[in-house]
Order: structure tokens, then sequence, then C-alpha cells
């Protein structure tokens, strides 16, 4: 089986890309675990929070990987995500997201970059720093030594670009 994360910073077509790769490819896709837990609790969260949204990104990914018997998954975040936010936003990042990290393997990432409109979203916070955040998410592929392919252009690029990939792994 094949698992395709979709990430990014926030606003920049990460779930349409996910969700049309899905219908496209007729696969199922993960969702981002952090938008159900923060349904519940109207945006609220604190540090000790983004431990449970992680634990439950895994639980949900493992779910589903576990369940299915497609050769290719779409996650549309995964714990890379959950490390930047924390570290932006706390300073710190729990050492279970970090072995976790370094013990899971996806087989791409499709990094999304900020070059479409920010979109206000209960869960957003950060409409004027896209572009520093991209050089954070690019730079921890890196670190992770992850294969990658930026992702850009108008909705239609982006899909194309992206199945492309997908076809080509």
């Amino acid at each position: 089986m094949k698992t395709i994360v979709i990430t990014g910073p926030e606003s920049t077509g990460k779930t349409t890309l996910a969700k049309e790769l899905s219908q496209k490819f007729n696969i199922s896709f993960i969702e981002e675990y952090a938008v159900q837990y923060l349904t519940k609790t109207g945006g609220k969260y604190s540090y000790r929070d983004l431990l449970k949204i992680a634990k439950g990104q895994i639980e949900e990914e493992n779910r589903v990987i576990n369940n299915t018997n497609e050769n290719l998954i779409i996650l549309d975040t995964d714990l890379i995500t959950i490390k930047i936010w924390s570290k932006v936003k706390f300073g710190k990042v729990s050492r279970w997201i970090m072995q976790t990290i370094r013990n899971r393997h996806y087989d791409h990432y499709l990094l999304c970059y900020p070059d479409i409109p920010w979109e206000y979203d209960l869960f957003r916070e950060n409409p004027n720093d896209r572009n520093w955040l991209f050089d954070l998410y690019e730079k921890e592929l890196k670190k992770y030594r992850k294969h990658y392919t930026v992702i850009k252009g108008s909705k239609k690029e982006r899909l194309e670009l992206a199945s492309r990939v997908i076809e080509s792994l």
C-alpha cells in the first residue's frame, strides 16, 4: 500500500486536493483529526491537546490502513504538521510526537504552496505568515529526508501535478 501525505500551511488547498485525489483514484482519504477534535472544543486547545490530537490522528490512520484493501491511501495531514503547530504556538513539542515522526513511514508528501488566497476558517490562525510556514514545512521534510513534491498553481494544475506524482510511484 502506498501512502501519500498532503501537507503545508493552512489554507493552501490540502483538503480540497485530498478530496479530488480520492475521487479521481476512487480511494479513501484520511481526514485531519484536528478538525474533528477542535470542532468538539469550539476551537479552543492547549499544548496538551496537541498530543491528544496527534494520537487521534495516528489511531485514525491505523484504523483505515488496517481495514482496507486499497493499494493507495491519501492523508490530509501527518504529525509533522502537529510538530510545526506545537513549535510555533507553544515553543515546544511532545517527545511522543517527535519519536512517532521518526518511526512512521509514508511513501510521498505533496507540499502545498501558499499561492492561493487565504480563506477564513474557525481553526485557522496564520493568514499573514504562510510563506514563512511553508519554509518550515520544507525544512522539516528535508530534515527527515522525506520524498516530496511542491504543489502549486491553479486548482486544475495542482490536481494534474499531484496525479502525475502518484501515478509515477
